[in-house]
């Protein structure tokens, strides 16, 4: 079986919180084919020591808000095409598609032959394999479907590296025709907190975090060619809490009050 690299293994967190959500917090995210692979995961990855649920909701949460912002996406962009930089073990296409669209999943080589062993490429999900901050996929995505509109996500993806990385990608894309782009980030003060207490409270301590937002617009000014924010909204501003454990209704709102998390939306153009 393909090995995995440290932050690669961190792939298998995002999918733990779906199928925990898909279990017990349906109002969150009912996500059927995350719960079919739960037999299928590392021996390791079963056996590691239980998340809270904060933490597994925090990544069903994430899943929950790409979809909104995807399905808003397909409404206004009906030949859109979808493109999951990072993709590891999403599974939003099983979730969301809509029969039509053309799907792509991008990551690095190893983690796309690992997704393949528990999630066969579908009819029109297609997977590169490729470094998410090189120009390489974009080049193969727009030989394919001409100028059609794009959205690209990357969940839980940046904050892994340095923030002068994600502005160069963010720029490359303003060069590729229509394009939108919708990630989840940090603030500084959500960057320590998940450094210092939930990364390490997940196994993966040594871990580091480098990329932060404190305000879009400062992040657009910086990534310049007329980016615009579309929207800066905090990160569990439509989940539901009804039915939560309490705990994690709790941090939900610590989180949302201080800022810690948000959903960033942008429209990447050249002019």
């Amino acid at each position: 079986m393909t090995k995995l690299g440290t932050v690669e293994d961190t792939l298998f967190i995002p999918m733990l919180g779906r199928i925990y959500a898909a279990e017990n917090c349906p109002q969150v995210l009912s996500d059927e084919k995350a719960l079919s692979l739960k037999k299928k995961l590392p021996d390791r990855i079963q056996r590691k020591k239980r998340q809270r649920p904060y933490t597994l909701l925090a990544s069903a949460s994430r899943s929950a808000n790409m979809d909104r912002f995807i399905r808003d996406f397909l409404s206004r962009k009906t030949n859109g095409v979808i493109v999951q930089l990072g993709c590891g073990l999403e599974t939003t296409y099983y979730r969301i598609d809509n029969g039509r669209t053309l799907w792509y999943a991008v990551d690095l080589p190893h983690v796309i032959n690992y997704r393949k062993t528990l999630l066969p490429q579908p009819e029109r999900e297609i997977y590169l394999a490729g470094d998410a901050f090189e120009k390489g996929w974009m080049d193969r995505i727009r030989a394919d479907v001409g100028d059609a509109p794009l959205m690209i996500t990357a969940g839980g993806l940046f904050h892994y590296f340095r923030e002068e990385k994600v502005i160069a990608l963010l720029q490359n894309l303003s060069d590729s025709g229509e394009t939108e782009a919708v990630f989840d980030a940090v603030s500084k003060r959500g960057r320590k907190m998940m450094e210092r207490k939930y990364m390490k409270e997940l196994g993966y301590g040594d871990v580091r975090m480098f990329f932060y937002v404190d305000s879009a617009e400062k992040l657009a000014d910086r990534i310049g060619s007329h980016t615009k924010v579309l929207a800066e909204e905090p990160y569990y501003a439509c989940i539901p809490r009804k039915g939560l454990p309490v705990s994690a209704g709790i941090s939900m709102n610590i989180s949302d009050r201080f800022h810690m998390l948000k959903m960033i939306h942008l429209k990447l153009q050249k002019n």
